[in-house]
């Protein structure tokens, strides 16, 4: 009868504790809408996100947490300690914003401006890392009032320039795992979300293994030979060989890629030549992307596209050189934490709103820190729930929902939790 009497208390002890997570997550709604609202109004580009960090450090100085500031430049970590030593789980939310001029009349619409490449451009949050910032904020204050449900150690990071540094510099996910953000304490696993302008709020999509795809920015320099328009036989046309390497890296996807196994798209979103209508150029360049969900694609592609880039040049009497740059490797979500977190996910927004996806053909760095620890990354809903006209994300016209942060909110507090508990 005693045993049972304990634990009927423990049960009860449990219940009660439950009850008051619950509440707290379900009453920082207004400060975490009020956050995102916020950092919107005023986004910052990468690697210069200066007033947001400095928002982000205060706010965990005010719980109580240990911060660490200045990593990867502008980065920000904090460590909150739970009542009893154990492993060591991050939870990571990006924080840079994209050079896009903003195209709506929200009442925080952002009317910043920023250098971008030598060029005066709006500055937005046009991606959601907003609301990425506001939800592990919100989380922070949550485990910071509930610190004797962790068994161990939460490592927050607020990484900057997940959409890539400016050139010539370092950072994002590489820079911050360089600077030992996995390190001291030592990092057993990572989780992190990424809302979705085209998943209705309330819902979460997840994959194990490949889930987004790996980024390599490529850039091909083509040399010809200047001459007067209209005599193209006294000169060599860069122009022209770059149109012929651009229709042929599309026959490596068409013709020499199992796209059963997994998708691969090339992709040449930039051309440079000449200066005037009526002179053909020394020199071109083309700069791309290439994503691919498999590791051996990824190399196979790069391989063929080195080979492919100056045979063609040469054979129109030119010369084509390339350079890569690896943005993100494939983000990978580790089988066996997926398994093991998984009812967490479901349990928190209802098994009806948890579904397997398909890959996806976009990139996120942080698949760098999956290639160190495992880690699960996973979507969230931010769409209004019947709304057939949800603008992509890095467009002028991105929103999300507001009302798609809580769950946020609720199943990283409780990933943390219950992850540290088993």
């Amino acid at each position: 009868m005693r045993i049972f009497n304990l634990l009927l208390a423990l049960s009860i002890s449990n219940c009660f504790a439950q009850t008051s997570l619950d509440k707290d997550i379900k009453g920082i709604e207004p400060k975490i809408i009020e956050w995102r609202h916020h950092f919107h109004q005023y986004p910052e580009l990468s690697n210069r996100e200066f007033k947001t960090s400095d928002k982000i450090a205060k706010h965990l100085k005010d719980l109580g947490i240990e911060v660490k500031t200045g990593i990867a430049k502008t980065g920000v970590v904090g460590i909150l300690k739970g009542k009893t030593t154990g492993k060591v789980v991050a939870l990571r939310a990006d924080i840079d914003a994209l050079p896009v001029t903003e195209r709506n009349d929200l009442p925080f619409k952002s009317n910043e401006t920023a250098e971008f490449l030598g060029n005066t451009t709006g500055v937005m949050h046009a991606c959601g890392h907003d609301s990425h910032i506001a939800i592990l904020m919100g989380v922070a204050e949550i485990l910071s009032k509930h610190k004797d449900k962790i068994k161990g150690t939460v490592k927050f990071i607020f990484q900057p320039a997940e959409e890539g540094p400016p050139p010539g510099e370092e950072g994002g996910a590489k820079l911050m795992i360089k600077e030992e953000v996995l390190k001291n304490p030592d990092v057993d696993a990572i989780f992190g979300l990424h809302i979705k302008s085209e998943i209705p709020v309330g819902h979460i999509q997840y994959k194990p293994e490949g889930i987004m795809a790996s980024v390599e920015r490529f850039v091909v320099h083509v040399k010809g030979k200047q001459t007067h328009g209209s005599t193209p036989w006294t000169g060599i046309d860069p122009i022209y060989i770059s149109a012929k390497i651009i229709d042929g890296f599309q026959s490596i996807i068409s013709r020499e890629t199992d796209l059963t196994d997994a998708p691969a798209v090339i992709t040449v979103g930039k051309i440079e030549g000449g200066v005037r209508y009526n002179i053909i150029p020394e020199n071109a360049q083309l700069t791309g992307t290439i994503r691919t969900l498999n590791p051996a694609t990824r190399e196979r592609i790069i391989q063929r596209m080195t080979a492919m880039a100056s045979s063609i040049a040469e054979a129109y009497g030119g010369e084509a050189t390339m350079e890569f740059r690896n943005e993100a490797a494939v983000t990978y979500n580790d089988e066996r934490l997926v398994n093991l977190m998984l009812p967490t996910l479901q349990r928190e927004a209802g098994d009806d709103h948890v579904k397997l996806t398909k890959a996806v053909t976009i990139g996120e760095d942080f698949s760098f820190y999956q290639e160190k620890i495992p880690g699960f990354y996973f979507f969230l809903g931010g769409m209004t729930p019947g709304n057939q006209a949800a603008f992509p994300h890095h467009t002028p016209d991105f929103m999300i929902d507001d009302a798609g942060m809580l769950l946020g909110v609720k199943v990283m507090t409780n990933l943390a939790i219950d992850y540290l508990n088993n």
